[in-house]
């Protein structure tokens, strides 16, 4: 019974932990939008920066040919200071311009002039890469551009026009005769950030566009989710009843003709075929408990009884009693067969409620005999049952007195040892049982109950175990007893029973 609850028990909690038809949907929707909002952005900003960057090409393009033309007749004749000064005009009127280099091919490339001037009287800047150097220098009659990073910081009348790392755009023309003589190069150095700074604007503009689109969408969402997860959550709502016990328990949703009003109808109707079918297992777990002890049953078949195979062992160390009447042969042979049954069913009542109360569960009867384990950690449940079955029985004597019929008496044997819990058999009919010598020491020591005529004996294995000794009254018996089917002796002690004694 206690397994089916937590099978139940764990489908609900799995039932809990997934994630509610709300969330999904709206993290569905989310993410839908999202994914329009990030496509949207992507391919604005691809679109706006490739628009800007052949803009950019163009401009570079056509400043570098148009300035090339206009150097020409400065550049033939030598008048490098009116270039320096043009171009310095240029830089501090354009702010786009990172650098301006106008290199003369009849002095093996040297830089005539050059703004920012640092870069005069060189043959190879230091600010670009090599490869971008040697690429302009080998033009004919042409242009480029090309798109590289600079190398240092450049600085122009004590502002920074580019750091280092930072993208930009050269463009190149050769500078030539009417002849088509090549006599020089000029390059052109344009920033990148206005394309930059228009590509974030796009994204900008694209993103509030996005945003506004998401909330609408969150907003529809929400309305459908909450329409469709409100009955869904009511339904939860109920199965977590039912699984807490309510079988009584029945659904409310009032969708009528679509899925949800069939799902709920579905689930009334489950619900009551369970707490059906859950009343038939309640009574057949309850009959099999009679049976087959709960604690025996959890040793044996952890995963459930619809689990219990043949050979399921378990070791534990327990404490064995054994209880037989005395003079029960001759007492039944007076006796007839229906007198027999009643006797025993009302003497093992009485006998079984005080290892109940004490902690313990019987184990089987064997005709009178009753053999009842205990599997505390230590003895002191085996010897109060003891006193409470001779308590017990002390009642039992008297109802019997009171009806003439003739007093019983019982003797206990207790014994405290390793056993094996397990069920033997075959497929088609399995028993319970425990096996081990600490079961056959038990029952001989109810044995010498007879040969030495006392009420309760117990091995010196259980005294050792107690918890409080003090609390009961012990008496040593004999010192070393050899009891039948064991090699050594043992000690066997005696067990003062009060029937005053309350537990």
């Amino acid at each position: 019974m206690g397994h089916f609850r937590r099978r139940v028990n764990n489908t609900t909690m799995k039932f809990f932990t997934v994630r509610s038809i709300r969330t999904q949907i709206m993290a569905s929707t989310t993410l839908l939008i999202l994914a329009l909002v990030g496509a949207v952005v992507t391919v604005w900003a691809k679109s706006e920066s490739n628009l800007y960057y052949r803009e950019k090409v163009r401009e570079a393009s056509f400043f570098s040919k148009v300035l090339s033309y206009s150097y020409v007749n400065e550049l033939a004749e030598g008048n490098w200071s009116q270039i320096r000064l043009n171009i310095d005009m240029m830089l501090k009127e354009n702010e786009d311009f990172v650098y301006v280099l106008v290199s003369d091919a009849r002095q093996d490339n040297l830089i005539v002039a050059a703004s920012p001037g640092e870069f005069q009287n060189q043959h190879i800047p230091d600010i670009v890469p090599l490869e971008a150097t040697n690429k302009a220098l080998a033009l004919s009659q042409k242009s480029s551009v090309q798109e590289i990073f600079v190398l240092r910081e450049i600085q122009f009348s004590g502002t920074t026009r580019a750091k280092r790392g930072e993208r930009v755009m050269e463009a190149a023309s050769d500078i030539h005769l009417l002849s088509g003589k090549k006599i020089g190069t000029l390059r052109i150095g344009l920033s990148l950030g206005r394309i930059d700074r228009a590509v974030g604007n796009a994204v900008n503009q694209a993103l509030m566009v996005g945003i506004v689109g998401l909330v609408v969408g969150l907003v529809f969402a929400y309305i459908l989710a909450q329409h469709l997860s409100h009955p869904i959550g009511r339904l939860q709502v109920s199965a977590a009843k039912i699984a807490g016990g309510d079988l009584q328990h029945r659904a409310e949703i009032n969708h009528r003709g679509d899925e949800i009003g069939a799902l709920a109808t579905s689930f009334n109707e489950m619900s009551a075929a369970l707490q059906v079918s859950f009343t038939k297992l309640q009574k057949t777990l309850d009959a099999f408990e009679r049976f087959v002890p709960n604690k025996f049953i959890l040793a044996i078949a952890p995963q459930g009884v619809e689990n219990i195979e043949v050979g399921v062992a378990s070791m534990r160390r327990m404490t064995i009693l054994f209880c037989d009447i005395r003079g029960y042969t001759s007492m039944s042979e007076v006796m007839a067969p229906i007198e027999i049954f009643t006797f025993l069913n009302d003497y093992l009542a009485c006998m079984g409620q005080a290892i109940d109360q004490a902690g313990g569960f019987i184990d089987k009867y064997i005709g009178d005999a009753i053999m009842a384990l205990f599997d505390d950690a230590a003895t002191d449940g085996a010897l109060k049952a003891a006193i409470l079955m001779h308590q017990a029985l002390d009642q039992f004597n008297d109802r019997r007195s009171q009806t003439g019929l003739p007093k019983i008496s019982v003797g206990i044997g207790i014994h405290r040892g390793n056993v094996v819990m397990g069920t033997v058999g075959f497929t088609s009919r399995i028993e319970s049982t425990v096996i081990g010598d600490a079961v056959n020491v038990a029952a001989r020591i109810e044995g010498l109950t007879k040969q030495y005529d006392r009420q309760v004996l117990l091995s010196e294995s259980v005294v050792s175990s107690l918890s409080y000794p003090e609390a009961f009254s012990l008496r040593l018996v004999d010192q070393a007893v050899k009891v039948k089917g064991k090699d050594e002796a043992i000690a066997i002690y005696e067990l003062k029973v009060n029937s005053q004694d309350q537990y």
